[in-house]
């Protein structure tokens, strides 16, 4: 579960509704089906005037993203993931890691470690790993892009909603009771509209990319754990290569727990 993502609607809703309390406005004017027909019915004919319907199929695989965690790797168990590779492949060759390709359980890293054990050329590995990357970016690219143009379109949806409504208010001028209450319903569409949008929209956009952008950076920090265990780099020389994809406080954890690691290997053999 992505707690991020309840938290953030948790506040947003509480924010808007201790908002309107606060500022006198009840919330049962919040019950206008026009209002959501406008702005959430309109936003989705948007996105399907706007993507192929391919894309738009993708939706309910974005959400079920965005609500949960990403089941990705530790970037710090990948690095000592591919010093235990490396020591393998420098002791008894790399052909000696085709039974642990097997086993690998993410399709992008077996695929990777398949390669080098057929003895694909560095160059054509990093290539075919690459244009996978990349691929794989440009499919997130477009997930995000379909909520980042619902968070475009809603606000504006919103506008229309609040134009339909006052020319219903506009309507009943004789009478200014009803003529209060038709305003302050033409203006929910519009509290929808800034709501879903600036609140919902944009934000999973967003969301989308961070996400994308860890899984991409995992993925880098693969295939170059990869192509130094096909050049036989030392153990040690690969944890100092990759060490760079981790931020400053997550390496000084790395080097104490293998200082700690170490310290209990000398205790044992003594």
């Amino acid at each position: 579960m992505e707690k991020s993502t309840y938290i953030g609607l948790a506040l947003g809703i509480i924010a808007v509704g201790f908002g309107m309390i606060l500022k006198g406005a009840s919330l049962s004017a919040l019950i206008n089906p026009a209002a959501f027909l406008i702005i959430f019915v309109g936003t989705a004919a948007s996105l399907f005037n706007a993507f192929p319907m391919d894309e738009i199929k993708k939706v309910p695989t974005l959400f079920k993203i965005i609500f949960q965690e990403q089941p990705l790797p530790s970037k710090r168990e990948l690095i000592n993931q591919f010093m235990n590779w490396a020591s393998i492949a420098r002791r008894e060759g790399l052909l000696a890691l085709e039974n642990t390709s097997d086993e690998i359980e993410d399709p992008f890293l077996r695929n990777g470690m398949k390669m080098i054990i057929d003895g694909g050329e560095p160059e054509f590995v990093r290539d075919v790993l690459n244009e996978e990357i990349h691929a794989i970016a440009e499919r997130h690219r477009v997930g995000a892009n379909i909520f980042q143009q619902a968070g475009t379109y809603a606000p504006t949806l919103g506008v229309l909603g609040a134009v339909v409504g006052l020319v219903a208010a506009l309507g009943n001028l004789s009478d200014i009771e009803k003529l209060g209450h038709s305003i302050a319903a033409a203006f929910i569409a519009t509290l929808f509209g800034i709501f879903s949008g600036y609140v919902l929209w944009n934000p999973f956009a967003n969301k989308l990319k961070r996400k994308s952008q860890k899984e991409i950076e995992i993925k880098n920090l693969m295939v170059e754990g990869l192509l130094s265990i096909q050049a036989g780099v030392s153990p040690a020389a690969i944890e100092q290569k990759l060490l760079v994809y981790l931020p400053y406080h997550e390496r000084q954890a790395q080097t104490e727990e293998k200082a700690e690691n170490k310290e209990e290997a000398v205790a044992a053999n003594g």
